[in-house]
């Protein structure tokens, strides 16, 4: 995964990470349900972009490599199998 890239999924994480603990905090004290619901999908949103970013780096840089080296039904089942995944959520 380049630096750059790298950086930005780390510090996202992190994010996720204190909103996590935040949630927790939510639950812990009884907070009112709504702002709990708000705070996981908060949450989810904030996955679901990071996954975005990494994705992004696959494509751009993995399955790029994997076609240029005749891989292409690789690239694309691996893709085909994310895709698939994230229609589930």
């Amino acid at each position: 995964m380049e630096i750059i890239n790298k950086k930005k999924v780390i510090d996202r994480l992190r994010r996720i990470e204190g909103q996590t603990r935040g949630l927790q905090r939510l639950v812990t004290n009884n907070e009112y349900c709504i702002n709990i619901i708000t705070q996981s999908s908060a949450i989810r949103s904030a996955l679901s972009a990071t996954e975005d970013l990494i994705l992004e780096n696959h494509l751009s840089e993995h399955a790029v490599q994997q076609m240029k080296r005749g891989q292409e039904k690789k690239a694309i089942e691996e893709i085909i199998s994310v895709f698939k995944k994230s229609k589930k959520k």
